[in-house]
């Protein structure tokens, strides 16, 4: 499937106009929301490439985020993350370098980072105060321009999730809910919740009906083949597939069934070890070559425990 691209636009005043970038090989959804007052902007879950097979990184994804900067004339203020992502490389670091702008992620990488430590056996590895300029606890609060950004801490799919809500109508909801025909989001990661999860859709279906909804991934449909990423709150608390006026319970009970048939990302054990360094490597060993350090079985067990 080829690179797709789909611009939401302002709504007026107080509204941000967002473009997506969609990222086929693991189905995410890079977003640059900018406020068409200042032309400044922010720039959300950008994804840089990661070949499983060769452990071969490349920058083709943040560089087409980049051009398309280039080409509206946007100044980027921010470099945001949701959560640090199990499914794709982050691209903070490479952006941070690039272009000198501040990284941000939720406060709650504190505690992911501590349950990885143990996962690789690396008790000094991943100090996300280093790696990243802002820690944002819910309910923080800054700008992109003259828009302000509402921080929400949305935990479930990890334990350190948040969801930025941009504006008076716009909230990026990484992986909490999926299209409306999708459902929601997995919950069986170490530090997830699918109870948890729950409490946190609930949260998002609070916002103003007409808040556009932009989710951090979708694969399509059996009838809806192409790609989509925007809903609103009315919509997703009409159609979602997986709520649906049902209760927390039965809830929990859809969610960790459905989680059991799920295979890992196959990038996970990978890039979680640069991801909790904002998607920077390793230090170079004593060839100059950066090495990843994979646990055996580790994760099956702890899967099984859980």
């Amino acid at each position: 499937m080829n690179a797709i691209r789909r611009t939401s636009p302002t709504n007026g005043p107080g509204s941000p106009e967002v473009t997506g970038l969609y990222e086929p090989e693991t189905g995410s959804i890079q977003y640059v929301v900018s406020d068409p007052a200042t032309s400044k902007a922010a720039l959300i879950d950008v994804v840089r490439d990661f070949d499983p097979r060769s452990a071969a990184t490349a920058s083709r994804s943040a560089e087409a985020i980049l051009d398309h900067v280039a080409s509206r004339g946007l100044t980027i203020e921010w470099i945001l993350d949701t959560h640090p992502h199990a499914d794709h490389l982050m691209a903070s670091a490479w952006l941070k370098d690039r272009i000198g702008a501040p990284n941000g992620i939720g406060e709650k990488i504190r505690g992911i980072a501590r349950l990885w430590r143990d996962f690789y056996n690396l008790p000094d590895a991943f100090d996300p105060d280093v790696e990243f300029d802002r820690l944002f606890a819910d309910g923080d609060t800054f700008e992109i321009g003259s828009l302000p950004v509402r921080v929400m801490l949305a935990p479930g799919h990890t334990l350190g999730s948040i969801t930025y809500v941009v504006g008076d109508d716009a909230a990026f909801v990484h992986d909490t809910f999926m299209q409306p025909d999708a459902g929601t989001a997995r919950a069986d990661f170490p530090g997830g919740s699918a109870a948890t999860l729950y409490e946190s859709l609930q949260a998002i279906l609070a916002l103003p009906d007409h808040t556009r909804l932009f989710v951090g991934h979708d694969y399509g449909a059996k009838d809806r083949p192409d790609p989509a990423w925007e809903s609103t709150v009315a919509t997703q608390r009409a159609d979602n597939i997986h709520l649906g006026g049902t209760t927390k319970d039965a809830y929990v009970k859809l969610r960790e069934a459905r989680d059991e048939t799920l295979p890992l990302p196959d990038r996970m054990l990978h890039v979680l070890q640069m991801n909790l360094r904002a998607g920077r490597p390793p230090e170079p060993e004593d060839d100059g070559r950066a090495y990843l350090k994979i646990p055996l079985d580790r994760f099956t067990e702890t899967r099984n425990e859980d």
